[in-house]
């Protein structure tokens, strides 16, 4: 997968459009809210991304290049699949707890156009990735490693139980927690739950 080098201005714009993106939705940002919060106009914002559009596939490949590669490395490891779907649940949610309102946009653009998200993805070689993890499940399977268990019944357990708390995680606060600190210790408890789910999903040991 290909990297792209940044300028000191233009990593300024991507992540200040990064924030504004993921607080607003694709929809409800303007390149005058990205120019306006950077500290520059709009012919330089446009001198570096020429359209919406195209700051739009910066900042979302900024974020699929802080996790593919280590994603990559991950399944290639030699352990079991669900260890190595307990080390991908610990990078996403390092990256979700660093942005915790990543998971809402992603659920936001997905109702507003998911063709445009899966476009900015296939262009940006997400696509690959997630072939890749595909790919290694359907083969452990034919394997006899894991269970054969329909594909979406592993996407919608991992990806449910991952994003559903930082979704709700005001309501999961205020209900259940003392305070915003414990909402990190409740994670790992949850990612526990999680590993525990799919490994009553896929194990063969039944």
């Amino acid at each position: 997968m290909a990297t792209t080098e940044y300028n000191d201005l233009e990593r300024q714009i991507i992540d200040t459009a990064q924030q504004i993106f993921i607080e607003k939705g694709f929809a409800g940002t303007s390149m005058s809210d990205i120019a306006a919060t950077v500290g520059i106009n709009r012919p330089t914002l446009h001198y570096y991304f020429r359209t919406k559009d195209k700051m739009f596939k910066a900042v979302f490949g900024s974020i699929v290049m802080s996790l593919m590669p280590k994603i990559h490395d991950i399944i290639r490891l030699d352990v079991s699949f669900v260890d190595r779907m307990g080390m991908i649940l610990d990078e996403y949610i390092e990256l979700f707890t660093k942005d915790p309102y990543l998971p809402k946009f992603i659920c936001g653009e997905i109702q507003r156009d998911v063709n445009h998200l899966l476009e900015s993805a296939k262009e940006l070689q997400f696509d690959a990735a997630l072939s890749l993890v595909k790919d290694t499940l359907l083969k452990e399977m034919e394997a006899g490693k894991i269970k054969k268990v329909p594909l979406p019944m592993v996407f919608l357990t991992f990806y449910s139980l991952l994003t559903y708390p930082f979704l709700v995680r005001n309501l999961i606060t205020t209900l259940f927690l003392d305070n915003e600190e414990d909402f990190t210790s409740f994670l790992q408890e949850w990612k526990q739950h999680i590993i525990t789910e799919l490994t009553n999903l896929l194990s063969n040991d039944k």
